[in-house]
């Protein structure tokens, strides 16, 4: 094992995880909908970012999900509305 060398400074967590038993979950948010969204708008933004999914962060019930990592900032509750204001929140503490 080796330290990878990274090209992007940020890493944004988008939880796509989808529950088949009905219980809460992200997807049923329209998460996927949220991620294409800021992948598109992050990229545009700032290349030095990614925005992947993810399985579940645990935090299902305040879905749709995203984490802002090396900052180790959790939102919850968000929508396409915020996109906006995510870009900003990354990109401005580069």
């Amino acid at each position: 094992m080796r330290p990878a060398k990274l090209k992007y400074k940020k890493l944004v967590l988008v939880c796509t995880n989808e529950r088949t038993t009905g219980k809460e979950c992200c997807a049923h948010k329209l998460s996927f909908e949220l991620y294409q969204k800021l992948k598109l708008a992050i990229r545009d933004a700032d290349p030095e970012v990614r925005v992947s999914r993810t399985g579940c962060l645990g935090n299902c019930l305040s879905g749709a999900s995203v984490v802002i990592m090396p900052d180790d900032i959790w939102l919850g509750e968000v929508t396409e509305s915020d996109v906006n204001e995510i870009v900003k929140l990354v990109t401005s503490k580069n």
